[in-house]
């Protein structure tokens, strides 16, 4: 009985946060997709986002923790960068981080039938794979540093394959801008998202905290290309410094009824202590 009542929960707090997602942007669509005409308008087109982000991450009833950890350099634009876990990654860095931000984003979100074009022209989407786009989204980025905007970069380029526990391996496109700009940047971790909706190939939402930390900025005043490497090792060990060992895995597929078969796995062979430390870190979806 337990199973199934927390299976009905899990499917009505599901439905309740998709449906707070996705009202506000029908009753917006219009609005935001004129605003996405014209790049003169899309200053609006950041506003009305961070309006909706703000929104629906209210009525979807978690408390948010934001901890700064010094104050972001006043009247300054800055490289933005963030490890990536989740599928509320955007969302939430568009409520926390002030003033009128560029984001970018892989080639895939724009193709997200709707939303995706409004998404395509209001930020800068790039193909990873292909490196004459990525050449045109550092030009973007470095353009929308010059004209005040400051950028946001996850520089894994995907969400992590253990989100809050592993970063993927860096970039260097995010390092190679903030140097080259001139401009500060500054890390930021994001704690608890893969716990809220982890990328599963599916809709996976759970009720949990959220926690976002904005580290001390880093001055990239005097440095060189040739400072890039060390930039981008010092800013993932700062971001991986403040993941939380409780916070590790993913949450469990949810269903109605018990599972009381043993696995095929415990049937063939005894587990290790190691193997079975991993598998309480990270659950099976």
């Amino acid at each position: 009985m337990r199973h199934l009542l927390r299976y009905i929960g899990h499917r009505l707090y599901t439905t309740w946060a998709t449906f707070w997602f996705v009202t506000p942007f029908v009753v917006t669509y219009p609005v935001q997709w004129a605003l996405s005409q014209k790049p003169e308008w899309h200053r609006y087109l950041h506003s009305l986002n961070r309006g909706w982000s703000r929104l629906f991450i209210r009525m979807w009833g978690m408390p948010v923790d934001i901890v700064r950890k010094n104050p972001l350099p006043a009247g300054q634009p800055c490289v933005y960068v963030a490890n990536h876990s989740s599928y509320i990654d955007i969302p939430l860095l568009f409520k926390t981080i002030p003033g009128w931000l560029n984001i970018m984003g892989k080639k895939s979100l724009a193709e997200v039938p709707v939303w995706g074009p409004i998404f395509g022209r209001g930020y800068i989407v790039v193909d990873r794979d292909n490196a004459m786009s990525r050449g045109r989204a550092m030009v973007q980025a470095r353009r929308s540093l010059e004209a005040g905007r400051s950028v946001i970069i996850f520089p894994e380029g995907s969400i992590s394959k253990k989100p809050g526990e592993q970063l993927e391996e860096f970039k260097d496109g995010a390092f190679q801008l903030a140097i080259a700009a001139g401009v500060p940047l500054v890390p930021i971790t994001m704690t608890l998202n893969h716990r809220f909706m982890p990328d599963v190939g599916g809709l996976r939402v759970r009720y949990s905290p959220l926690q976002i930390i904005l580290h001390e900025p880093i001055s990239t005043t005097g440095l060189t290309a040739a400072d890039a490497p060390a930039l981008k090792n010092r800013t993932a060990d700062i971001i991986a410094s403040a993941f939380r060992p409780d916070a590790a895995g993913i949450p469990e597929r949810s269903t109605w009824r018990r599972n009381t078969l043993p696995s095929v796995a415990s049937k063939q062979a005894p587990e290790t202590s190691s193997e079975k430390s991993s598998e309480l870190a990270l659950p099976n979806s």
